[in-house]
Formats: C-alpha cells, sequence, structure tokens
C-alpha cells in the first residue's frame, strides 16, 4: 500500500482528496501548513506528495525546495490556483514533477498520482556510467569524478531515459511522454530548453555536444553510455 501526503490547508478539498485517494487504496495522510507537511515528510518519506501552493507558515514552493534539498525523490504534485507560465517553471525548478491548476478532476489528479507511482516502480535499479560520470538509479545521484552534483528531477528522469535508451533516437513526445507523462505544463517546446539545462551541467562544451546528440528535427539521441545493473564493476 503506498503512502500519500496531501498537505491542503482548504478543509473541505481536503477532506475530498483525503477520502478519493483512501478509496483508491491509498494510505493517506494529510497536514493544513507547509511546516506540519515537511515535518511528516522528513519523518514518514512518503510515496507521494500532493501539495498546495499557497499555504501558512511555509508555502508550497518552500517545501518544494527543502524536500530537494534533503535529497529526498517521491513524486511531488503541486495544486495551483495560478496558471501563469512563471509561476509553474519555479515550481518545476524546485523540483516539483507535475502541476495540477484549481479547480481540477479529482479523476485526472489520481490518473497522474498512479503513473508517477507507476514509473517509479518499474524503474530497474541500474548505473550508467558515461565518460567520468555515474548516475545511479537507486541512489538517486549523478557523480562526476566521484563528487556528487545536483539535478532537478525533471533533469533526472530526462537523463535517465537518455542512458537507458542509449544510442536511439528519441523523439520530443517519447521525451515528454516518458519524463512527464500526459502534463500539459511542460510542451514540446519546452523539452527543448530542459535538454539544453541538462547540457550545460553535463556537456564540456554545450555548444558542441558529446552526448545528447540532436539528431535533426527528429529529436535527441545519447552517445558513449554504458550499464552495469546494481553495481558497477570497475
Amino acid at each position: 500500500m503506498k503512502n500519500v501526503l496531501i498537505i491542503e490547508d482548504d478543509l473541505t478539498l481536503l477532506r475530498g482528496l483525503q477520502d478519493n485517494f483512501a478509496l483508491k487504496g491509498y494510505r493517506v495522510k494529510t497536514a493544513c501548513d507547509g511546516e506540519q507537511g515537511l515535518n511528516i515528510i522528513l519523518d514518514e518519506k512518503p510515496d507521494l506528495v500532493i501539495l498546495d501552493i499557497m499555504l501558512p507558515k511555509l508555502n508550497g514552493y518552500e517545501v518544494c525546495g527543502l524536500i530537494r534539498e534533503k535529497n529526498l525523490d517521491m513524486p511531488i504534485i503541486m495544486l495551483t490556483a495560478k496558471g501563469d507560465q512563471a509561476d509553474i517553471i519555479l515550481g518545476l525548478n524546485l523540483g516539483a514533477d507535475d502541476y495540477v491548476t484549481k479547480p481540477f478532476s479529482i479523476k485526472v489528479l489520481l490518473a497522474r498520482a498512479e503513473a508517477f507511482l507507476r514509473r517509479r516502480d518499474c524503474g530497474k535499479p541500474a548505473v550508467y556510467q558515461f565518460d567520468n560520470y555515474q548516475l545511479d538509479t537507486l541512489a538517486g545521484t549523478l557523480k562526476r569524478d566521484g563528487q556528487e552534483f545536483k539535478l532537478s528531477p525533471g533533469e533526472f528522469r530526462m537523463l535517465q531515459l537518455f542512458l537507458r535508451k542509449s544510442g536511439c533516437i528519441l523523439t520530443r513526445e517519447e521525451i515528454h511522454t516518458a519524463v512527464w507523462g500526459y502534463s500539459h505544463f511542460i510542451t514540446l517546446q519546452d523539452v527543448d530548453r530542459f535538454v539544453a539545462t541538462l547540457r550545460d551541467k553535463i556537456e564540456p562544451n554545450p555548444n558542441n555536444p558529446m552526448f545528447i546528440q540532436t539528431a535533426g528535427r527528429l529529436g535527441y539521441k545519447f552517445e558513449r553510455a554504458v550499464q552495469y545493473g546494481n553495481s558497477l564493476n570497475n
């Protein structure tokens, strides 16, 4: 049974979400402010967090950022009355996995939650090597010459996809679906932007990439990756 934490200060909405997730077989905990929610996350590490933005004590952005600072990788779906792209990009850059704008369909929210948890369960633990980098999907880390450095959750999932499909051309549609599901907040143009930020972090020369190759108008292809299974054999 998966553990879901819902952080929402609208008590009517909170109760409705709690009841619907419980009916789907989830073990549900709730919090009415960001500080209480963060304490539950740090103590219990739920499998999924449903996080409102406008919260007392700590807002959703602050909670999201603090979760990722602790290297916790559970999916975070943010609830917001804001539809402005700048607010959405801010949350995604802080580590949110998806957005749902109020008012929303509970069926859509449940479907997105199930998709994130299903993808997380299906991800086979593996360590990938490319050049002087090692990506450990079980530990959720990327290291360069043994030193860990941070990627956003979206960047991590994108890199994992590239490594898993190394040598294969991936269309923007395939990347979008694998990394963000069917979220309408991330466009195909945003895929290009995320590829550019990932290149800035891992490529020796982002203007002449050696790893993430552009495959004409089709999409992208990753080169030079080796998968070692659950451990590295150096």
